[in-house]
């Protein structure tokens, strides 16, 4: 277990360079060997030498301000800063002499003269690198008083509600704006003022929270005192231990030490070695972990007869005896195919596993699905088909070569803001970029980038626009030849080939189907063809779509066209929502396949598991979730064991969802809080936060990551403990010890996950299936040689107008999405300070379309649909276009899938929630729906409320 007593992370300086040409040295004695172009100071460090200094590390490129680093060279004068000044060969430096000293300790007593000497109260106490490097540099007294200028009063910033910022311990080294520069690519930060009142501001001067700051913590990390300071350092103290785990929030996966006060969590702090976020993080991922903590998780196991009655509080034998019991009785009366499962995204791949494992093994039914439906099941889906495998095709170190960037229907900024801020410092260096998207994302026009390509398609035409891509890329001799030659089936080619050049198909064409210039689609298809290694990045606003499978195949058609799969920069790469979404599909989620990807239907795959599980397993699928809620209401499925996933909240047409609950007989919840799918529910199982879990997640770059519990479950019970007891009260034994036992398994019945365990994960950091005898250490790249299926398969991808299209009833077109802060159904995030910077679901619509309805900025607005009715809030913005409106779905009461509809894409019935035709209308009061989910809350509040009270009488006897 990667488990420490606390120490800084050894910074060597500077950052490392790679050269094949090398150069030799001499540091105080020693001959040093080192890449070319590698700085004196990271050279020292390298031969175990440490250079003083407080400006410089490791993560940023050297700025020389400080003068703490200096060094002496033999053969030339002065005395330069180490962090600035390359080693060559036959040098001879020195690092310690007499004089170096004196000059040290003169300028940390510069320091130090206008710097508070309050270090015994300090929070950074035992923690500041201003404070070390008195030490090293040997400072004993300063001769310089406060009687002069300081900013020893300077008052601090306490806006942001995560850190504060105290100017007067400011020793404007400059690390954080490099931070903020480097690292997250915003730019926020600057050095106001000139000579002594130069200072570190946000913005123009303004306080954090009113800047352009994303509250990554990048500032935070880079600075070497206390002038940066998380609240909660400054609250508890420094921690005393660290656990080294992995992030539950986006599909980046990054890496994080918790630092640790007993089972209290100080900070999280991002790891150096994180290997999907090198030391990087966001808003979420650093600071949005109180969730865990909060007053509002329920801790108790509790049960009820009817979705009217109040809860109980039962012990966990009860709650589990009930809910088997249940489950056995409904399957005795309506048959063993009335049960089924949900696993969930933000879960474990072993408790995942489980999961699907109980619905198959102990249920005796394949009715198992997982949210991922909602999302990225056309990736799995398209990508098998044209590939050979279900997953991204790259690391997202890979960014860093390419020369040419598609990023298609996802904003990186707002859902996987570690990985947009390593793909902006690419765009920085001189990357292009294409973006398409229907809105004008952070992306298309930022500090210091500038897409070369904005193509603003309308809603619903991906397929269209990619069709005239590829009519450009193969009618103007663009296609890479040779490699479809050597590596794609010559049949389908052809079948493509001639498809795509089809007059119907060219961007002039299609342009009045996409809505995007035909001259801006030739010039992005030329930059993509011929623009060196081209690299396509993909969200939800491809998948959610009738097309949605359609359009991943477009992707993958587009770039074997071109060549470019198979090495660095280039790839096929969806940008996975939620933690796990990777992990919940590779687990075998689906009721239609085994885990890694294999049909049900396979004898010999099936016999494999059957012989290990020792049961019979059902050769058929079973039943999807839009199916399980149909057959819900019509009466022939009445049980459900929900684990970590809100379906009422995040699954379309709510009400739809809704209706299908309240007429099953059993809906046992497993979750941290009483959200919006437990409030239907009988049996409500605690569940743990990822602090309290042992297990492993992957990533979108199928990085298999550990997750390591650094608190006891505060319910009393680790979720797969929970799926192992319930199996058991079904009467299918499991008697796993710890999640590492289940990987084993896992490992044993999974070949792309053959190699993969907890000893190789500890000692590697991380693992990307394919791991296995061909692969022991992983699979960073796929398809270098060939594709996983052999050759690769170009499909052909007619477009198919979807059904939700403009009208005179409803003539603006709904897309949907996320905002920075916040985070899926906000189950999380809105428990946390995140609320500050967005505390509402508000409606994106463009001025012209508001001015056509009297609607005004911050206006109440009707939304209705097809499916039904909400209102919402209403920012007037031209990052729309006219005739499509925006909203994102963190919160329950905005109820913007009660206006999304059942329409799905055609292969995977992944709901479309990027297209939904819609009317908006000024208003003056909450919908009805709005107005029955309040009475409905309410009384489910109450129903919570009076268990809380009946507990505490049973403590009292009164």
């Amino acid at each position: 277990m990667l488990e420490t007593v606390i120490k800084r992370d050894r910074d060597m300086g500077t950052p490392a360079r790679e050269s094949a040409e090398t150069v030799t040295l001499t540091i105080d004695g020693q001959a040093i060997t080192v890449p070319a172009g590698t700085s004196l100071m990271r050279a020292a460090a390298e031969a175990g030498i440490n250079i003083p200094k407080l400006c410089a590390t490791d993560s940023l490129e050297a700025f020389g301000s400080c003068r703490l680093c200096l060094v002496q060279i033999d053969g030339r004068r002065g005395y330069p800063a180490s962090c600035t000044t390359p080693a060559e060969d036959g040098m001879i430096v020195h690092t310690e002499t007499p004089k170096l000293r004196d000059l040290r300790r003169g300028v940390m007593e510069l320091y130090i003269s206008d710097h508070p000497l309050d270090c015994l109260t300090c929070p950074a106490n035992g923690d500041c690198e201003l404070q070390d490097m008195a030490g090293v540099v040997g400072l004993r007294n300063v001769r310089y008083g406060y009687d002069g200028a300081n900013h020893l009063q300077d008052a601090k910033d306490e806006s942001n509600p995560y850190f504060t910022y105290d100017p007067s311990k400011c020793i404007v080294c400059n690390r954080c704006v490099r931070a903020c520069e480097e690292t997250q690519g915003t730019f926020a930060l600057t050095i106001s003022g000139k000579g002594f009142e130069s200072r570190v501001s946000a913005g123009q001067d303004q306080p954090f929270l009113d800047s352009e700051c994303v509250s990554c913590g990048a500032c935070v990390q880079a600075c070497p005192t206390s002038t940066l300071q998380e609240k909660t350092v400054i609250m508890m103290g420094q921690a005393e231990h660290s656990v080294v785990t992995t992030c539950a929030y986006c599909g980046v996966g990054c890496g994080f030490k918790a630092e640790m006060k007993g089972q209290e969590v100080v900070r999280m702090v991002p790891w150096k070695d994180g290997q999907a976020n090198r030391g990087h993080s966001c808003v979420k991922g650093r600071f949005a972990w109180g969730y865990a903590t909060h007053k509002e998780r329920v801790l108790k196991p509790m049960i009820r007869k009817r979705i009217t009655d109040p809860w109980k509080e039962v012990s966990w034998d009860e709650a589990i005896g009930y809910a088997a019991s249940e489950f056995r009785r409904i399957q005795a009366r309506h048959g063993r195919d009335a049960v089924g499962g949900i696993t969930s995204s933000r879960c474990t791949n072993e408790e995942t596993w489980l999961v699907q494992k109980l619905v198959r093994a102990a249920f005796g039914t394949n009715n198992v699905d997982t949210c991922a439906r909602v999302c990225h099941s056309p990736t799995g889906y398209g990508l098998k088909q044209t590939l050979g495998e279900s997953a991204g095709t790259q690391t997202f170190d890979s960014v860093m070569h390419t020369d040419v960037v598609i990023v298609m229907g996802a904003n990186p900024s707002s859902g996987h803001p570690v990985f947009a801020s390593r793909l902006k410092r690419r765009l920085r260096q001189g990357a292009r970029l294409i973006v398409i998207d229907p809105r004008r994302i952070e992306l298309v026009n930022s500090p210091h980038i500038k897409a070369d390509f904005h193509l603003q398609v309308r809603p619903g035409t991906n397929t269209a626009l990619l069709s005239s891509m590829a009519h450009v890329i193969a009618t103007e001799g663009l296609i890479d030849e040779a490699f479809v030659a050597g590596r794609c089936e010559a049949k389908s080619f052809r079948q493509w080939r001639d498809f795509v050049s089809l007059p119907e198909n060219s961007p002039e064409a299609m342009e009045e189907i996409t809505g995007v210039p035909a001259q801006a689609v030739r010039g992005a298809a030329r930059l993509y063809a011929t623009g060196g290694n081209g690299s396509i990045y993909y969200g939800l606003g491809v998948t959610e779509h009738s097309q949605g499978s359609t359009t991943v195949m477009a992707i993958a058609n587009l770039a074997m066209a071109t060549g470019n799969v198979g090495r660095e920069g280039v790839g096929v790469n969806p940008l996975r929502g939620q933690n796990n979404v990777q992990g919940s599909c590779d687990m075998g989620s689906f009721p239609h396949e085994l885990p890694g990807y294999r049909h049900i239907s396979d004898d010999a795959v099936r016999g494999q598991f059957e012989r290990d599980w020792g049961v019979t397993l059902q050769p058929e699928p079973g039943l999807r979730i839009p199916n399980m809620f149909d057959a819900a209401l019509a009466g022939s499925f009445k049980g459900l064991y929900c684990q970590g996933e809100d379906i009422v909240q995040s699954d379309p047409n709510t009400q739809h969802v809704a209706a299908s609950l309240a007429a099953m007989e059993c809906i046992v919840v497993q979750d941290l809080f009483l959200n919006e799918t437990a409030k239907y529910a009988h049996v409500f199982l605690p569940g743990s936060s990822f602090l309290e879990k042992d297990g492993t997640f992957t990533n979108a770059e199928r990085r298999i990551s550990r997750v390591r519990k650094v608190m006891e479950p505060k319910n009393g019970k680790s979720d797969w403990e929970v799926t192992v007891a319930l199996s058991n009260a079904l009467g299918y034994p499991m008697d796993y010890r710890h999640p590492s036992e289940i990987m084993d398994e896992i490992a044993r019945l999974t070949p792309t996950f053959a190699g993969v365990s907890y000893d190789k994960l500890d000692r590697l950091g991380s693992l990307q299936w394919p791991c296995n005898e061909e692969a022991p250490e992983g699979t960073p790249i796929m398809h270098i040689d060939e594709f996983v299926r052999g050759k690769g398969r170009f499909m052909i991808t007619k477009y198919v107008p979807t059904d939700e299209r403009s009208t005179r009833r409803f003539p603006l077109l709904l897309t949907t999405g996320r905002i920075l802060s916040q985070y899926n159904v906000g189950a999380q995030t809105r428990r946390t300070p995140n609320v500050v910077w967005h505390g509402e679901d508000l409606l994106e619509l463009h001025p012209q379309d508001a001015e056509d309805r009297g609607v005004r900025d911050g206006d109440w607005v009707g939304v209705q649909s097809r499916a039904g009715e909400t209102v919402l809030r209403a920012t007037l913005t031209d990052r729309v276009q006219p005739g499509v409106v925006y909203t994102t779905f963190h919160f329950p009461e905005s109820g913007a899938n009660v206006v999304t509809t059942d329409s799905s894409d055609w292969a995977t019935n992944c709901p479309e929630y990027k297209v939904t035709a819609v009317q908006v209308t000024r208003v003056s009061q909450p919908s009805e729906w709005q107005r029955q989910w309040s009475r409905f809350a309410d009384i489910q509040q109450k129903l919570l409320r009076e268990r809380e009270r009946e507990s505490e009488a049973a403590l009292t006897g009164k």
